[in-house]
């Protein structure tokens, strides 16, 4: 795990107690880990972190990549719902480590979460392309394509200084992995606050939100604006078309819009939830349709029976 530097022992020490407590709940609740308690408990430990050492312990803690993980265990408990064999989930639920590389046509990455077929074995192969010439893939492109990926990220600063340089890692992504498995079934799982961290007060050992924008101020846009156009650069990412490409897609997206200012949090579904909070411009084009949570895991599953056949996940 990264470790910050500029952390004093005391605070290093309050940290690690902070990741150690992230481990036991989610061992404790592999089996009832839902939404609103996952959104919870990830606010509740980037928070506690802040109190420690400010944006110190913010860094830190992200940086651990241990609050995502929770998100990790809400998507592999949404896949064995919908029946994926438990044993073909890596890595395994409750568990952070066993990650599956997966090799593209420029680099290979780690899988947040994969669900591998039972029919398919791993046959090493050396690849010839991009940075990865002369390098060997161990599971090879067959059980590659065929295996079902899918990636959770979240942006917890301020969501409209991020969205440029967020939207060129999110494409690039499924760009190299279908560029030598057109076939591969991904998703991905993205978290933004319906308003960011407050950089100056978490400077200050305060984990405060930034207010909600509702006028433009100078060239600064709304934060309904900002929601509308993450909403669009997702939406034009989703539902790849696999007979015309489009590779640079994902098979299915699900954005994850939270109010982390409301006590219980606020997680929106639907349109409509975010016009009814002033979230949505009038007349905006943008709409969550076919980003939901709730048939994320249906959808991506129904792609891949389409695409492979039915029953390799038992």
């Amino acid at each position: 795990m990264a470790k910050s530097k500029s952390l004093k022992p005391a605070e290093e020490a309050a940290i690690d107690k902070i990741k150690a407590q992230i481990d036991i709940k989610i061992a404790a609740s592999v089996h009832g880990l839902s939404l609103v308690n996952a959104v919870t408990l990830f606010k509740s430990v980037l928070d506690d972190s802040i109190k420690i050492a400010g944006a110190r312990g913010k860094e830190s803690i992200i940086r651990s990549q241990e609050p995502i993980k929770i998100f990790h265990e809400v998507v592999k408990q949404e896949l064995i719902k919908n029946h994926i064999n438990p044993a073909l989930i890596h890595p395994p639920l409750g568990n952070s480590k066993g990650e599956k590389t997966l090799y593209g046509y420029f680099k290979d990455k780690a899988q947040d979460v994969c669900a591998l077929p039972n029919n398919t074995k791993q046959v090493a192969e050396v690849l010839t392309s991009g940075l990865l010439n002369g390098q060997t893939d161990p599971i090879g492109k067959s059980l590659t394509e065929r295996t079902l990926a899918i990636n959770v990220r979240s942006q917890m600063s301020s969501i409209a200084k991020n969205i440029d340089t967020m939207f060129e890692r999110i494409f690039a992504e499924p760009l190299n992995l279908h560029m030598r498995c057109p076939k591969l079934v991904m998703g991905e799982f993205y978290i933004i606050p319906t308003t960011g961290y407050d950089s100056d007060a978490v400077k200050k050992k305060k984990p405060t939100f930034l207010p909600k924008v509702t006028a433009k101020r100078g060239q600064n846009k709304t934060t309904a604006e900002v929601i509308a156009e993450y909403i669009l650069a997702f939406q034009s990412v989703n539902n790849r078309q696999f007979a015309k490409g489009e590779d640079y897609k994902y098979e299915r997206v699900c954005l994850l819009i939270c109010d982390f200012t409301t006590n219980p949090i606020k997680v929106y579904n639907t349109d409509a939830q975010l016009r009814a909070d002033n979230l949505l411009p009038a007349g905006s084009i943008a709409t969550l349709k076919g980003l939901e949570f709730n048939t994320f895991i249906i959808d991506l599953l129904n792609i891949y029976t389409q695409r492979f056949g039915a029953g390799k996940f038992i």
